[in-house]
């Protein structure tokens, strides 16, 4: 057993059956920002699908894609287009995110495109005013539109992901069930705090949830009941399996549920949106501590809260 170290903490219709009608409880405009800077956890495949999940499920969903790499603009089957106004226009303030929004083809999905251009904001905004607010300020405009925004995140912890976590309600953490996927996630758990106290005191984390899992492995069974036993109520139930269909759907440009909606990949993915919708409508009054130390908790005075604002970078974390 792995010791881990201590946790505080649709143009094409398709439709879920709900256990509950959605006008039962208010979820307009929920941003959930999709993070993780640790690269290849699968951040894309998972605001894709859960976005086109959410879709499917009869609620208005817009992806927006943060990545400079616009992978999600291309597996939604868009291509790199620099004319486009995309993302870095509503960072530069060159455009409103209403002019941004296109369709998608899946009815009740949107999407607002990216470009590699985009990785210029890390350099053009150093000096801007409100530059950590700039995506917030840029979406007020059309989240009555929405029922539920799902932002995807570069995989750093740059310009572009502060904007990202400034602008969400709350955050979705997808990791592998492997040793070293804590490594990332207590960088961005400890962030995610130090947002709370100096842009964002809303913030919250919307759960934990295992990709790419392969069950056949007693290593990764380990591993989530360890996260288990630290995430607690976090960890979401739902566990996205190593599937090959996720993996070529994105070169069709179609979400797994419109490349093939009978795939494990594609039915969890919507089992995935039905219980982030099911704990919208039946909270949970606790929430886990969004911090991870080496140690066990101590009666230590906490860091002071870092500074974004005279300078500062997020640090950006190599992958491997």
């Amino acid at each position: 057993m792995h010791h881990f170290a201590a946790l505080r903490f649709p143009r094409t219709l398709v439709y879920i059956q709900q256990d509950a009608p959605l006008s039962s409880f208010n979820i307009m405009g929920i941003v959930i920002a999709v993070a993780n800077q640790k690269g290849g956890v699968g951040k894309t495949t998972t605001a894709i699908n859960l976005a086109a999940s959410f879709a499917a499920a009869e609620v208005r969903s817009l992806l927006v894609d943060c990545d400079p790499q616009a992978n999600s603009t291309g597996g939604l089957g868009f291509a790199r287009d620099p004319e486009r106004v995309s993302t870095y226009h509503l960072l530069t303030a060159d455009a409103s995110a209403g002019q941004a929004v296109i369709a998608t083809e899946l009815e009740g999905l949107s999407l607002i495109p990216s470009h590699k251009n985009l990785i210029g904001a890390n350099i053009e905004l150093v000096g801007a005013e409100d530059r950590e607010f700039r995506l917030r300020n840029a979406l007020e405009s059309i989240r009555g539109q929405f029922d539920f925004i799902v932002l995807d995140c570069p995989p750093a912890l740059d310009l572009l992901t502060l904007n990202a976590l400034v602008a969400a309600d709350s955050v979705l953490v997808p990791m592998q069930a492997e040793y070293f996927a804590l490594e990332g996630v207590s960088e961005l758990l400890d962030t995610i705090e130090r947002l709370r106290q100096s842009f964002n005191p809303g913030l919250m984390i919307e759960g934990v949830v295992l990709t790419m899992y392969d069950d056949r492995t007693n290593l990764a069974q380990q591993v989530t009941q360890e996260l288990k036993r630290h995430f607690g109520d976090k960890l979401l139930e739902t566990i996205i399996p190593r599937n090959v269909r996720l993996a070529e759907a994105p070169s069709y440009g179609k979400p797994a549920l419109l490349y093939d909606v009978r795939s494990r990949g594609a039915e969890s993915y919507i089992r995935l949106a039905k219980e982030i919708m099911h704990r919208r409508m039946n909270p949970v009054t606790v929430e886990a501590p969004a911090t991870i130390t080496e140690q066990a908790p101590s009666t230590a005075p906490a860091d002071e809260p870092e500074d974004f604002s005279n300078g500062n970078q997020l640090k950006r974390v190599n992958e491997s």
